[in-house]
């Protein structure tokens, strides 16, 4: 009787188990999925709701090419810099020789520092490396250097590529923690026993498992600086013409606005951070494999 009733107990129990899903798809839909329709469908009208291709032709002006290039570079620069000092200290608590006691604070300040942007992080950085901010001033005061001097400058590229990195170095560290603690003692204990040095078991061993996570990781923090605007627009205003500062003056200004140029440049976000993303997870699924 029981093998009777037990795959009915499975049918009852199934639309209870999909039930939990219901209030993330329907975030999903409203949020996400609704909204880059919109933007896609926007992309490709007129004011008047015609069908065109002048608004993603628009996109090939010099002006919004410029804007995408210093995007991309500033994308490229926190995501390469970021995994590069994220790695570095991520291989230090799990596989280094530092106390263990060390790695639950970092943990815990790469969670906190991974979403702290916007408004907040701006003020931070220009209360601390502004021209008159605590950092600056002291360095001037006690030492007699002038950072500004030097070149130095909050409000550029770089300025704003060293605030990104405040978010993209603790993202890095907690994606890539759990690949490095994927790494099995066997495969350690393996060169070992055949004689490879420390540095050949990271070149030969290592490296080559974790590639497609790096790429994969570097992907997702590119994505991640490309569509970052609070942080941008509470720093430079408009001073650095990145795209999603672009897109707001096209969607709220009132000199440049053309909403559906701006859709199109949301278009355009869209691809190139579906592209980033689409790689993290396929180079992801690949480290995955490896680790298990």
């Amino acid at each position: 009787m029981a093998s009777i009733t037990e795959p009915k107990t499975r049918r009852d129990a199934l639309p209870l188990a999909w039930l939990g899903l219901v209030p993330f798809a329907i975030f999903a839909i409203l949020f996400l999925i609704l909204p880059t329709m919109y933007i896609v469908v926007g992309a490709f009208q007129t004011a008047e709701g015609d069908a065109t291709l002048a608004n993603v032709r628009n996109l090939f002006q010099p002006s919004i090419l410029s804007a995408y290039w210093i995007s991309i570079r500033i994308s490229f620069a926190t995501a390469f810099l970021g995994c590069l000092i994220g790695f570095a200290i991520a291989a230090s608590i799990t596989l280094g020789a530092l106390p263990k006691f060390i790695r639950g604070p970092a943990m815990t300040f790469s969670g906190v520092a991974s979403n702290f942007a916007g408004v907040p992080l701006s003020f931070a950085f220009i209360a601390t490396l502004g021209r008159v901010g605590l950092v600056t001033v002291l360095l001037r005061e006690w030492f007699g250097v002038n950072i500004y001097a030097f070149g130095f400058n909050l409000l550029s590229f770089w300025g704003l590529t060293l605030v990104y990195l405040f978010f993209q170095i603790p993202l890095m560290v907690l994606i890539i923690t759990p690949a490095l603690d994927g790494l099995k003692k066997e495969w350690r204990e393996a060169s070992d026993i055949l004689g490879a040095t420390g540095l050949q078991y990271w070149r030969m061993v290592v490296l080559p498992i974790l590639t497609p996570s790096l790429l994969g990781t570097f992907a997702l923090l590119f994505a991640n600086a490309f569509g970052a605007v609070a942080t941008a627009y509470a720093l430079t205003g408009s001073s650095l013409s990145i795209v999603p500062i672009v897109l707001f003056a096209q969607i709220r200004g009132d000199v440049l606005q053309d909403p559906h140029l701006g859709y199109a440049l949301a278009f355009g976000m869209i691809v190139v951070t579906g592209i980033a993303n689409g790689l993290y997870v396929w180079l992801r699924a690949r480290t995955e494999r490896w680790t298990q």
